[in-house]
């Protein structure tokens, strides 16, 4: 008997059992990779999946929003304090 496998994309919630031209990804605080649809990487622990290269892109953007966004502006410092506090 054979199990079919379903798949779910992580942005808008299509299903499928035939991910043909879907993408994986897999990720973790300091590293992500993206592969072309194989069952192999899909089955990974913690993979994810997408229907297609805009949603993996979606999914990137995040990625890297989360990772990668510069620290918040100190606003409640005039810049000449900041420069004087640098300059000592």
């Amino acid at each position: 008997m054979t199990t079919i496998q379903e798949y779910r994309c992580e942005i808008c919630g299509r299903i499928t059992n035939d991910p043909d031209h879907w993408f994986v990804i897999q990720c973790c605080d300091a590293e992500l990779t993206v592969h072309k649809w194989n069952s192999n990487a899909a089955g990974v622990s913690g993979a994810r999946h997408f229907c297609g290269e805009a949603h993996a892109q979606v999914y990137i953007s995040r990625w890297f929003e989360s990772i990668c966004s510069p620290p918040k502006p100190d606003f409640t410092t005039p810049t000449s304090l900041k420069s004087n506090a640098q300059n000592n």
